[in-house]
């Protein structure tokens, strides 16, 4: 599979978003190679979005990466207990990244559902399955990514994504972002992407 370049990532957030959803995120840990297509995501821009922790050129030891090269992970903790998996997008010194919501498991999934579940694949059922990385929460702790991926090179060997094997053009969803309730006109932007009739999907 071909690794994703720089130059996609150095591209306008909603149009990398877009452009991310059939493409597959992989994680070379543990010895074994985990591989998921990604299926659903959620643009974020500092300069005009309440909704990014970078909104009005906020720097923080926290969101700096945000403002760095394109194509680094930017890795956050929610609810004090959940990581979240961004990817930065555009030029240096502009804050702005992809949030990948919802993945859909392809290689590795036993290993992914002793992550999740600390179950071997044949002890879970079929809703567990669907499950298991339906949120960013869920397909973090799948994929075995955590903070000590803040900050790393998506262009490196370890955590990246790549062009699918095969090209297919997926109906894409396009809609409000989740769980923003904070964010005031930026509530309705519709910045979300998903595949269409995808059942990984976190929320139709």
């Amino acid at each position: 599979m071909k690794k994703l370049s720089r130059d996609f990532y150095d591209r306008d957030t909603l149009e990398v978003s877009k452009d991310l959803l059939g493409k597959y995120l992989i994680h070379h840990t543990d010895g074994e190679r985990l591989v998921a297509k990604i299926v659903e995501v959620e643009a974020y821009i500092g300069d005009i979005d309440k909704a990014c922790h970078a909104y009005n050129n906020r720097v923080t030891n926290r969101t700096k990466v945000l403002y760095g090269s394109p194509g680094i992970a930017y890795v956050y903790l929610i609810y004090g207990m959940y990581y979240c998996f961004n990817v930065v997008t555009e030029k240096n010194g502009k804050a702005a990244a992809v949030l990948v919501r919802a993945i859909e498991p392809m290689e590795g999934i036993e290993k992914m559902v002793g992550n999740r579940y600390g179950k071997k694949l044949e002890e879970i059922s079929k809703k567990q399955i669907i499950n298991l990385t339906d949120g960013p929460g869920k397909l973090c702790i799948a994929m075995g990514i955590t903070k000590d991926h803040n900050e790393m090179d998506l262009c490196g060997e370890k955590l990246y994504i790549a062009e699918a094997e095969e090209k297919i053009k997926h109906p894409i969803v396009t809609t409000t972002r989740i769980n923003i309730d904070y964010a005031e006109e930026a509530i309705d932007f519709p910045w979300r992407y998903y595949i269409k009739d995808n059942p990984y999907v976190s929320k139709k």
